[in-house]
């Protein structure tokens, strides 16, 4: 059968899914039915289901099928694709302060003048240099509790963190147990190593542990991934007795537990973290791009001694080792006290801007940590948000749907709104643009 008699198949899909006709989350046939229903070969129907793929109107889930995307969301867009030069950008959340130039010219000063410079151009060791990873195991310790420093490796940020633990502790086709809402960055890694994620019941960002016990109990997990602490995209702080909860399924069914805390420090006193609760069970990842700056690229795993081996390979096999100034200017800025103060700041930050938010949107439930640079805005019934990420798309701003952060392919109808680097002074003008590109969406009344 010709390329044209799939594409022409494909084409009369692609219709159907832009002009609503498929909704997004709607399950498609099976390969073989569709074949049937089209009269065309199971090949051809194999190929155009592959077409719809490529242009990013469907997707895969293994074992569960083909899934209508939402149309109105560029394929990429999460953790592949900024904003164009020009536009607001809401949809990555780069936190900044209009000291932090200073601050940097400080510390390349304060560096420029180390007495160890020029061990800084040569090979480091895989997990970083022991005395600072001692450092920056004691600035995590009174949240954390105490650290051995060869538990703790340095890595090129968080991200690389978690595409580390993907890498070196599993193998394709493993499976990993997440909220239905997740890091769209720890997805990426899922897919980059050929992981499944599989979707436990998340009310408001908190796993339900016996959602997490029944997929345990149907079928092979081997591990569960958690923000506990300020979750994202929803904000949660997980309280103690949930993490007890959870925790006890993971020891019943024996899951690693993968705890990412990339937010954890915009919550001043959080509950015993997995770390504290399962040292031998937790591998705990954090970074420095939320709290100090984004473009800094240095993060820490904290990993059970069985796991760290297996870690230290993959480190040496994709970047051999952080970059050897950053680390030493992060640590630099961790004994004078330099994070201690930015974390503070941020925090402050984040509570002005979510004030600001909330006066903008008093009327709309807005989900979210109250010292946050980002929000979650459920839309009401009826409504999607396409329409709407493409209205604010044509006045230049960028705003991100649930589709990123969706495990499963039928997303919520929300709009995530990352507000931490805008400029303060038209916060509010901007997120009045987004809140009449919502109403415009509303029913009638």
């Amino acid at each position: 059968m010709s390329k044209a008699r799939y594409t022409r198949l494909a084409d009369l899909m692609s219709k159907a899914i832009r002009e609503g006709k498929l909704a997004p989350g709607s399950r498609l046939p099976t390969h073989r039915a569709f074949a049937e229903a089209s009269g065309v070969a199971l090949a051809t129907a194999t190929r155009v289901y592959k077409e719809l793929e490529n242009r990013g109107l469907v997707a895969g889930e293994t074992g569960r099928g083909t899934f209508v995307r939402d149309p109105g969301l560029p394929m990429t867009l999460g953790v592949h694709q900024s904003a164009a030069e020009g536009v607001t950008d809401l949809v990555f959340n780069m936190p900044g302060d209009p000291d932090d130039a200073a601050m940097l010219r400080a510390g390349l000063r304060r560096l420029a003048a180390a007495g160890d410079l020029e061990a800084m151009l040569r090979y480091q060791p895989h997990g970083g240099r022991m005395h600072e990873r001692r450092i920056i195991a004691g600035h995590l310790s009174p949240r954390l509790g105490p650290i051995g420093a060869d538990r703790l490796l340095v890595t090129s940020g968080s991200q690389h963190g978690l595409a580390a633990v993907c890498l070196g502790l599993f193998r394709p086709g493993d499976a990993i147990a997440a909220d239905t809402l997740t890091y769209p960055g720890f997805k990426s890694a899922v897919a980059l190593r050929g992981l499944e994620l599989v979707p436990v019941s998340s009310p408001d960002g908190v796993m339900d542990p016996d959602d997490l016990d029944r997929h345990c109990r149907e079928r092979t997990v081997r591990a569960v991934y958690l923000m506990p602490t300020v979750h994202s995209p929803l904000g949660a702080v997980m309280d103690e007795a949930a993490r007890r909860r959870l925790l006890a399924v993971a020891e019943r069914h024996s899951l690693l537990i993968i705890e990412d805390a990339a937010y954890a420090f915009l919550e001043p006193d959080p509950p015993p973290s997995f770390l504290a609760l399962a040292p031998d069970r937790t591998v705990h990842i954090g970074g420095f791009s939320k709290n100090l700056a984004t473009g800094l690229r240095l993060g820490y795993m904290i990993a059970p001694p069985m796991q760290t081996a297996p870690l230290v390979e993959v480190i040496r096999a994709t970047t051999w080792n952080a970059p050897a100034l950053i680390s030493a200017l992060v640590t630099g800025w961790i004994e004078d006290g330099t994070l201690s103060q930015c974390e503070e700041n941020r925090r402050r930050d984040g509570a002005e801007r979510q004030s600001i938010l909330r006066s903008v949107f008093a009327d709309r439930p807005l989900i979210a940590h109250r010292n946050a640079g980002f929000a979650w805005l459920p839309l009401g019934k009826g409504v999607r948000a396409q329409p709407i990420v493409t209205e604010l798309r044509e006045k230049a701003i960028s705003v991100s749907g649930a589709e990123p952060f969706a495990v499963t392919a039928a997303a919520p109808q929300a709009l995530r709104l990352a507000f931490g680097g805008v400029p303060k002074a038209g916060l509010a003008g901007i997120l009045q643009t987004v809140r009449a590109a919502v109403r415009n969406q509303d029913p009638p009344a």
